[in-house]
């Protein structure tokens, strides 16, 4: 086969486990459960990106944050249609894999890095900054080195002496990656306490708190014009970040082809009426200028008579909120990493699966070890515009992988079909993600992208043509 047709092949869009894959995952999630998964990794985003898009937005927020839902769900249609056809582990990079061929799929499985593997560490610094608020209250505090990440690097290497680490920030990756080694069972019971302990949270601030709306608040809605209510959609696009993650646990499902559609799109509306809710009461209570950009909710509580037991309640869910995000978003990493070791495109040693717990356990604390490293040491705004355009190329490539399967195998069976044809709906998709990427982020974060594909390329000349399982057949 010629290089291009090596580069383009693609894997069978009905495969399933072959013989002699090793252990298999454990099937024991249903659609409760999956949509918990989704939940848990997006429902944490609120907390951190309300701040963020009010003060680019305004009242906007509110619009902010219906755009990203609505480019989201019309996404998400495209999941469920290539999830219902690809009933196994891999999210986007299978999808990929079976509809546009093996160096697309390389390509999204890079990106997918960004989108659950480095997007942890700003959330571990959320839950950080929470815990270390709520030490604070029992009159508890770290020593200032210790107390957040920012590890400044010099031409003579690290200076220590200025340099500080995010203690509480790394140790939560490292607990939760244990939790995410023992096993999916008890995994998704952690992760679906979590769930509703921010659904609780959530609700909470936004009963408590919406009798307080200042009149006129939402006058002008739009102080800094519509383009302030896109750059906003760019920044709190990081709270939908995970209704995606559903995917990712197909080869822990009971019932894939029917649950996975049905959890992807219920954990998506879900979220988004939360997101709205909360983001409405905060620019409500509070002058969209005036709210803390890293904890906007907290800060409406405070700026509010911030009454004790709302206040508690609020960074509660500020903790569990990250921790479940921060759970599942490890999760989606590792089956990415676990897919991709099976399909010989990453050493298959990273995919091996443990006889007792069903679980990847190597490279589940081999990822854990490394994310932790980043939770320590970065700060939080250094990364979320970085997360947002991975995720946002990966959902490109998903909308174009429904009409290239629609169009090379329109007889496969579809139990979930994506309305209105093959092509409107992935094209509005397509348009809505590309907006976002080249309206709302920075010239910067193009470089930054562009760079980190380079490396990826590189890595699979390397190693993931060479070996690629395809090469092999």
């Amino acid at each position: 086969m010629s290089l291009i047709g090596n580069l383009f092949a693609r894997q069978a869009h009905d495969r399933e486990r072959l013989p002699g894959e090793g252990v298999p995952l454990r099937r024991v999630l249903g659609v409760g459960g999956l949509v918990a998964v989704g939940l848990g990794t997006m429902l944490g985003g609120i907390f951190t990106t309300v701040g963020s898009g009010a003060n680019a937005a305004g009242p906007g927020v509110v619009a902010s944050f219906g755009l990203s839902g609505l480019t989201c769900l019309f996404v998400a249609l495209c999941y469920a249609e290539l999830a219902s056809m690809v009933p196994i582990a891999g999210s986007a990079y299978t999808y990929a894999y079976a509809a546009l061929g093996e160096v697309v799929a390389w390509i999204i499985g890079w990106d997918l890095i960004l989108e659950y593997g480095i997007s942890v560490a700003p959330l571990s610094a959320t839950l950080s900054g929470a815990l270390q608020q709520l030490l604070a209250k029992a009159g508890l505090a770290l020593p200032a080195w210790a107390q957040q990440g920012n590890v400044v690097v010099t031409l003579h290497g690290i200076d220590l002496a200025h340099s500080q680490v995010d203690l509480i920030a790394a140790g939560a990756v490292i607990v939760l990656s244990i939790v995410l080694a023992i096993g999916i069972r008890e995994s998704a019971a952690t992760n679906l306490i979590l769930v509703v302990v921010q659904i609780v949270a959530i609700t909470a601030f936004a009963l408590a708190l919406g009798g307080a709306i200042r009149p006129g608040a939402y006058v002008p809605f739009a102080p800094l014009g519509g383009h302030g209510i896109v750059i906003g959609a760019a920044l709190v696009f990081f709270a939908y970040i995970g209704f995606d993650t559903v995917t990712v646990a197909s080869e822990e499902a009971r019932n894939p082809v029917r649950d996975v559609p049905r959890a992807i799109v219920l954990s998506l509306l879900v979220g988004a009426v939360l997101f709205m809710a909360a983001a409405a009461v905060t620019v409500g209570v509070v002058p969209w200028d005036k709210v803390a950009a890293a904890s906007g909710m907290v800060d409406a509580v405070l700026k509010n008579g911030g009454a004790a037991w709302l206040f508690v309640i609020v960074l509660i869910g500020t903790v569990t909120g990250a921790a479940a995000s921060m759970l599942t978003s490890l999760l989606g990493q590792i089956r990415i990493f676990y897919v991709m070791s099976r399909d010989r495109m990453i050493p298959p040693a990273f995919g091996r699966v443990n006889a007792r717990t069903h679980t990847p356990v190597a490279i589940t604390l081999l990822t854990g070890g490394i994310v932790a490293l980043f939770a320590a040491g970065l700060p939080l705004a250094v990364l979320l515009e970085f997360v947002n355009i991975g995720t946002l190329s990966a959902f490109i490539i998903v909308c174009a992988g429904v009409m290239a399967l629609r169009f090379a195998r329109p007889d496969a069976p579809r139990p979930f079909r994506v309305p209105f044809g093959p092509v409107i709906v992935p094209l509005i998709g397509i348009a809505l993600c590309t907006w976002l990427t080249v309206e709302g982020l920075k010239p910067v974060t193009w470089l930054r992208f562009l760079i980190w594909f380079a490396v990826g390329i590189g890595v699979y000349a390397v190693y993931g043509y060479r070996h690629s399982l395809l090469r092999a057949k």
